[in-house]
């Protein structure tokens, strides 16, 4: 795996008006019609203080991996933007365990969207206010477990429930503009699918969205953890017609049976999505990070398309279903496309009340 080079000679330059809401939709649109990738999973850190069963970040050794500096990631977001703009999901690990958060925000939301994903353990009034002053396009909170006792036990963290729904609270209370959007992340885990219309609920009575990904192998290597209860698309897609702030695409829940019985096939790693880690390799998905392609301090913005488009070829992955892919992947398909206006072009943050 690549380090991060020692130092990055900056060149001055004149720095351009900061692109509005308006003109980064249609930046982020000329990249989708130039066939670039619409969508950076970006890993400040792979550090994590939360102990959860379904997911091993917390034992990888890249978790001792060196960090991108600040002055790193603002050369490397501004490279991205000759791309066009991109909606960058930042995460880890737990991000919030760096403290430089909100200055990274703004500095990839100079150009781009950004999100966080997060437990919530970490999140202040204070920090919630500072991170959308920043310019942060939406927070995800992971909550897997209407059940408080449920989500402590698999989260390793005794009152995990209570932060995270504080910090959905937290956020919602701090959103300073339509746009900005609060969503409860739930991942579809063997034993909690009786839990999610109630974590739906939990979502809209407390100002917030709800979204939804099947468990993968690849976080764990087990199958322990993965749905094998029967058909769940009809079930979910019921769900989102009854539930207005049950925000996923449902051209992506439609095909939650298909990947839990052979896995969808096609997928589009390195075309429209790619991964970046905590040194700034690039890799076309999170689970092929120990496979990189590119460095985002060593190589331009075309080289690393070219080597992610390179990759992508005779791709026959099928072992996830995340966000990042099918998604993203809906975007490609008309239903999914129509679908996913509303969220992409309305300046709507919070979710309508039934």
């Amino acid at each position: 795996m690549s380090q991060i080079p020692a130092s990055i000679t900056m060149t001055p330059q004149s720095t351009p008006a900061w692109p509005g809401t308006a003109a980064k939709k249609w930046r982020l649109f000329r990249a989708f019609a130039a066939r670039n990738p619409v969508w950076c999973a970006w890993q400040v850190t792979y550090r994590c203080n939360y102990r959860c069963g379904f997911c091993h970040y917390w034992r990888d050794p890249m978790g001792e991996l060196p960090e991108q500096s600040l002055e790193q990631i603002t050369e490397g977001a501004e490279k991205l933007a000759s791309l066009g703009t991109l909606m960058i999901s930042i995460a880890g690990g737990e991000p919030f365990l760096r403290p430089d958060m909100p200055d990274i925000v703004r500095a990839i939301g100079r150009w781009h969207f950004p999100f966080v994903t997060t437990h919530g353990g970490f999140v202040t009034s204070d920090l919630a206010a500072e991170m959308f002053e920043a310019g942060l396009w939406g927070a995800s909170i992971s909550i897997d477990y209407a059940t408080p006792a449920r989500h402590n036990k698999s989260r390793g963290i005794p009152n995990a429930w209570e932060q995270a729904v504080h910090a959905i609270d937290r956020f919602v209370a701090a959103r300073r503009h339509p746009w900005q959007r609060v969503n409860l992340m739930c991942v579809l885990l063997h034993d909690n699918i009786d839990e999610i219309e109630d974590l739906i609920r939990l979502a809209r009575d407390h100002g917030a969205y709800f979204m939804i990904q099947p468990y993968s192998i690849r976080k764990t290597g087990s199958k322990r953890f993965r749905y094998l209860k029967g058909a769940v698309s009809d079930r979910l897609l019921a769900l989102r017609s009854r539930y207005p702030n049950f925000l996923s695409n449902p051209a992506f829940l439609g095909e939650f049976d298909r990947f839990l019985d052979d896995g969808v096939p096609d997928c589009r790693a390195g075309e429209a999505f790619f991964n970046i880690d905590s040194t700034g390799d690039v890799a076309i998905c999170v689970e092929e990070r120990h496979r990189p392609v590119a460095n985002l301090y060593r190589h331009t913005a075309r080289q690393i398309v070219e080597r992610l488009r390179e990759r992508s070829i005779g791709n026959t992955c099928t072992d996830c279903w995340y966000n990042c892919r099918g998604e993203v992947e809906s975007l490609y398909h008309p239903r999914g496309l129509l679908k996913s206006l509303p969220t992409l072009l309305l300046d709507r943050g919070r979710p309508r009340t039934i």
